[in-house]
């Protein structure tokens, strides 16, 4: 079982996220909170804090009397919890809470305890708050966004509770949970951070690694479905460029390849008994989309591991504004909860998945294209030509997705709008950067998924199947007991759909 102790990684993220693991708080961390509450609640005492005694952003000139403080923060969460747009799925919501949760337990927050309970609570019970797309600038962390979760933790607001939008107060009953207990800074301290788009960022790198091991088995299959020549995936060529990506991209096509008898030594075929030939009838190299896929995947992996790394700093920092710091005994202003390392990092996972679609739908094309691969019928069409149309209207739909995600991959990092009466003059807009992320990838699996479609077609129409690898051969039988094969012409949304739903939520491991 996870335990929150002011580190988390993927790992724990992922058991929670995706396999439903509970979690528990160390003692220490309780402790810890405790310590930050209670040295707040005392340093603040005649001293102007903000967020505890003034009133927020451009307000904070004015004192809050002793008797309204309380009051100030229900004002807070109540007047913020102001998002639009469509819900965020609650996968989603529940990383962002345990993001949060886990950046108040470093103690640098001065919450209360019972803010940790609660988010505990909700999140082993899969009680996720409503809280919408848009709203966040990402400046003063995701303040509309983190609203709505604080909203719930009051106990007012909408959560998604076994699949329906209740009332918050009504499943509170029925689950016998106390809202929290608002005594300092409860309202700031919970909205006060960047944890939505962290959380968002952290379950699409998830997802971006899920669909990068998908687009190596794709781009292994098609190097065996043309019986390419394996040394552009060779350790000694590949050792030569310095990237790790690069050289383990090359590592993990060799793996998935290791037992195939489709691809071929160039020694074998092109180093002896040319003698007289002037033309030569077979491609000396591939096209790039088949020959340079460590070139092009392995900057995918290099800057997925390096925004992976960036998201988890960002996670086990103190993300809020004002820090507390109960070993010097002194409360610091400043600027944590800005988004900016976030936005930058979505910014550069959308351009890499982006890119990835590309990769996909061109070896697609190239699939398709009879005149490119002289193996295949048009369209890989296993019917009558003219008469049947094989993969050509899905084809339709993988390059118009992957235009969108050409479009949707420019970057919103240096889309800064100032708002709060120009307090927030720069802004990050970093939730939007995730969200839109969170799009691509969800596209790129689309066109992933039809050229999964289609290289199981082509394997069909060459009778290969006791000739691929065994790992394409998985691949192969994994996408047959979903999509048959055809040869007069079907409904296809329904098959896309379910491959897409099938590679989305298995891994492919190299």
């Amino acid at each position: 079982m996870p335990e929150i102790q002011g580190t988390l990684g993927i790992d724990e993220f992922y058991s929670i996220i995706f396999d439903g693991e509970h979690l528990t708080i160390n003692n220490e961390v309780f402790e810890t909170v405790q310590k930050s509450f209670d040295f707040l609640k005392e340093f603040s005492k005649n001293k102007v804090i903000y967020g505890v005694n003034t009133g927020f952003g451009p307000m904070a000139q004015y004192k809050i009397k002793d008797a309204e403080t309380i009051q100030l923060q229900y004002n807070l969460i109540r007047s913020h919890a102001s998002g639009t747009g469509n819900p965020i799925p609650p996968k989603y919501v529940k990383a962002a809470m345990l993001a949060r949760l886990n950046t108040l337990s470093l103690g640098n927050s001065g919450v209360h305890t019972s803010v940790l309970e609660v988010m505990t609570t909700l999140i082993n019970k899969d009680i996720t708050p409503l809280i919408y797309e848009h709203g966040g600038v990402g400046a003063s962390g995701d303040l509309v966004q983190l609203a709505h979760l604080a909203l719930v933790l009051i106990g007012e607001g909408e959560v998604f509770y076994k699949g329906e939008l209740r009332n918050t107060l009504e499943v509170f009953k029925e689950e016998g949970i106390s809202p929290i207990k608002v005594e300092l800074r409860e309202g700031l301290g919970l909205i006060n951070g960047t944890s939505v788009m962290t959380g968002i960022g952290i379950v699409n790198t998830i997802y971006t690694r899920r669909l990068l091991e998908w687009m190596i088995a794709c781009s292994a299959a098609i190097n065996e479905i043309v019986e390419a020549y394996d040394d552009h995936l060779s350790e000694d060529l590949n050792s030569t460029k310095r990237h790790r990506g690069q050289r383990e991209i090359a590592r993990a096509m060799r793996s998935h390849l290791k037992d195939s008898t489709l691809t071929r030594k160039r020694e074998h075929h092109l180093y002896t008994n040319n003698e007289g030939v002037s033309v030569f009838e077979e491609k000396v190299q591939e096209y790039y989309s088949l020959r340079c896929v460590p070139q092009i995947l392995g900057p995918v992996l290099d800057t997925l591991n390096n925004v992976e790394r960036i998201l988890i700093e960002e996670v086990n920092s103190a993300n809020d504004n004002p820090i507390v710091n109960v070993a010097k005994k002194q409360v610091y202003h400043g600027g944590n909860f800005h988004g900016d390392y976030i936005s930058l990092e979505m910014d550069k996972l959308k351009l890499v998945v982006a890119k990835m679609s590309m990769l996909a739908e061109r070896q697609l094309n190239y699939l398709l294209n009879s005149k490119l691969n002289d193996i295949l019928p048009p369209f890989v069409n296993l019917g009558k030509l003219g008469l049947n149309f094989g993969m050509q209207g899905v084809q339709f739909t993988a390059t118009s997705t992957t235009a969108e995600n050409q479009m949707l991959s420019n970057p919103m990092y240096v889309h800064s709008i100032p708002n709060n009466n120009d307090n927030q003059d720069i802004v990050s807009m970093g939730t939007n950067a995730a969200l839109i992320t969170k799009k691509v990838v969800e596209n790129a699996f689309e066109v992933i998924a039809i050229e999964m479609i289609t290289v199981v077609q082509a394997i069909e129409y060459l009778k290969l199947q006791k000739k691929v690898s065994s790992k394409t051969k998985e691949m192969y039988d994994a996408v047959r007991k979903i999509v048959p094969p055809f040869k007069n012409d079907t409904v296809m949304y329904p098959y896309v759909n379910e491959v897409k739903n099938y590679i989305i939520n298995h891994q492919n491991k190299k």
